[in-house]
């Protein structure tokens, strides 16, 4: 199979391991609790991005795109993209009953998003190389999220003084901030919000 895969390929699991690499040092971070930790882990998220980014240029420069390259780049960009930052705001401190729900709910809807969009993609390239517009937001946009619990960390506001506070909601505890997960999840979702592909 490895013989089967082009230069973009290659750069897709780049994409991959970047997002992997930041579960672990979101796993690191909360046996440690060392905020170096948890910095390497937020650095991996513009890692990911950037090899996303390159591994399209580099399939439409080498005229190589595939179904198997499509789907390998889903696979990696919900590892990246929806794994990674739902790994980080768990790491963060979104630990309560109610934010496992958020996290869930994110990344159920990033999954979603990539299955429609790869079913939808011939469809709305209207034979183009690309596509002219993401229906939702694209999943790399979690990337803000990664930025904000990045700041979060830079202002030692991790743990209990994440921002909004820790409120108790029935039998369950709940972080206003796990909110910004289930926006991000909506969006993605939508299929009214359209957003030109550049």
């Amino acid at each position: 199979m490895i013989r089967e895969f082009h230069l973009a390929d290659v750069l897709t699991l780049g994409n991959a391991a970047s997002g992997l690499a930041a579960v672990f040092f979101s796993m690191r971070y909360m046996g440690s609790q060392a905020p170096a930790h948890f910095f390497a882990a937020t650095a991996f998220a513009p890692a990911a991005l950037l090899f996303d980014w390159l591994d399209g240029r580099v399939a439409r420069w080498r005229h190589q795109q595939s179904v198997l390259g499509r789907e390998l780049d889903s696979l990696a960009d919900i590892i990246s993209f929806g794994v990674a930052p739902a790994a980080l705001g768990f790491a963060a401190g979104l630990s309560g009953g109610w934010d496992w729900i958020a996290l869930t709910y994110f990344l159920c809807c990033g999954v979603s998003r990539l299955a429609r969009y790869n079913v939808t993609a011939e469809r709305l390239s209207e034979g183009k190389d690309k596509v002219a517009y993401f229906e939702g937001t694209p999943i790399p946009t979690t990337v803000l999220l990664t930025g904000l619990l990045a700041f979060a960390a830079w202002q030692g506001q991790l743990g209990e003084r994440l921002y909004g506070g820790l409120w108790s909601v029935g039998p369950c505890d709940f972080h206003p901030l796990s909110l910004l997960f289930v926006l991000s999840g909506t969006l993605m979702i939508s299929k009214t919000l359209r957003i030109p592909k550049i």
